[in-house]
């Protein structure tokens, strides 16, 4: 694909503004009145980096409402997704509820306000969805909220969404106890258990979800299972009833199962859902099983991906979506990882943590197509997942919600404490 004129510009303008600093330095340098480290842009400072990221999320969340109370942030902007001929603007559930749960975790009345028109809006894809049996689908049009109507742009059910948008409903009860958002996450939660629960084929635990077209998926996720994991368990504590946390145990007992000797935690099973699937090994597998479990277990999983999914891409440093290409930085990814560490928390996590959260402001500062407040998605274009699709160097609301989690240390798969 050739870059668009936009892109071409863009890069002709930075190629002659290096070339200007080169020549500037040599000029200086030649003459012994620069200190090269002096002259460096100091490091963006991490309380205010914090707050432009949550300015970023209120410019995505306002940007998109109808008159009565909902808002649907779109997902990415920059880059290759906004070029002369072509705006994408889908929001992806998975990216909405991370911008809920992130509006949460700092709390304030304007943020709690906008985590219920996002809260709002999930409540109302799921009451006036076609099949209308509880489920959300993968992604919506923004446009379409804004004209107080439903345009479903990724029609698919997948496991790990619907448990997303259970959490974030969940958060949502529990920060202002309007009962509605709870209802709305047991439709998700039962929607789950119908479709999904697996208790024949071992390991134990829950398939996909739904294709497109409706046909169920046979296939075990790690991933998925670590989300349900959570979902439920937060279920069970809102509700009092035991069952929610005997089928969080089935699921958190599947991602076990998937553990590998090394430590590392494979992706899941392949289509009969018991044989499981070594490749690619996937980032999530390992930070997310951490975070939803809280399981020393996966103290080896940690440890793994510190030294096998990091790499490094000009300034920046973080690890890649899978194994399959360390070659550039995944921002999304860093910041489950930093959280990882964080509530680890062993000899060194610390640090690893900060010089994660170091590079995504670095990134938020200096990143291709950024605006020094989001967090873009890649380094560069073109990060592959091993899944078959390429990651972009495009601002993502998830991007940013997920430092932001990292940042203020907060655990989206419980609840916080009273």
């Amino acid at each position: 694909m050739s870059p668009s004129p936009r892109r071409a510009v863009g890069w002709t303008v930075a190629v002659a503004l290096v070339a200007a600093a080169v020549l500037a330095g040599a000029a200086s340098a030649a003459s012994g009145d620069s200190n090269p480290a002096e002259d460096a842009a100091p490091a963006p400072d991490p309380s205010v980096s914090v707050a432009l990221a949550y300015e970023f999320l209120d410019a995505r969340v306002d940007q998109f409402c109808d008159g009565a109370g909902k808002c649907l942030p779109r997902s990415y902007e920059g880059g290759f997704f906004t070029t002369p001929s072509w705006d994408f603007t889908p929001s992806f559930v998975y990216d909405d509820a991370l911008v809920v749960i992130a509006y949460t975790a700092r709390g304030l009345p304007d943020d709690i306000r906008r985590a219920e028109t996002v809260g709002e809006t999930l409540l109302f894809v799921q009451e006036n969805d076609p099949i209308g049996d509880g489920r959300v689908r993968t992604s919506y049009e923004p446009h379409g909220i804004r004209q107080g109507r439903m345009e479903i742009t990724g029609p698919g059910t997948f496991t790990g969404n619907q448990a997303w948008v259970g959490m974030a409903l969940a958060r949502l009860f529990h920060a202002t106890g309007d009962q509605r958002y709870l209802d709305g996450a047991l439709q998700l939660g039962q929607w789950i258990q119908t479709n999904t629960a697996d208790m024949v084929r071992a390991p134990y635990g829950y398939t996909g979800g739904q294709t497109d077209a409706g046909v169920s998926l046979t296939w075990k996720s790690t991933e998925h299972n670590a989300d349900i994991a959570g979902f439920f368990g937060q279920l069970a504590q809102l509700t009092g009833d035991p069952v929610w946390g005997e089928r969080a145990s089935v699921a958190a007992g599947f991602v076990a199962a998937m553990q590998n000797a090394d430590g590392h935690v494979d992706t899941g099973t392949l289509l009969d859902g018991s044989t499981i699937n070594t490749h690619p090994i996937p980032l999530d597998a390992q930070t997310w099983t951490s975070i939803a479990t809280q399981d020393p277990r996966y103290d080896a999983s940690l440890d793994w991906t510190l030294a096998h999914l990091i790499g490094t891409d000009g300034p920046y440093s973080g690890p890649g979506i899978s194994n399959v290409d360390v070659s550039k930085v995944w921002f999304e990814g860093s910041g489950h990882l930093a959280l990882a560490l964080r509530l680890r928390d062993r000899p060194g996590d610390a640090a690893q943590a900060e010089q994660l959260l170091s590079s995504i402001r670095l990134a938020q500062r200096d990143a291709p197509n950024g605006d020094g407040k989001g967090i873009v998605a890649t380094s560069t274009d073109g990060l592959d997942s091993g899944f078959g699709d390429l990651y972009y160097a495009s601002l993502h609301s998830g991007a940013t919600a997920w430092y932001l989690l990292a940042a203020s240390g907060d655990n989206p798969f419980h609840l916080p404490a009273d």
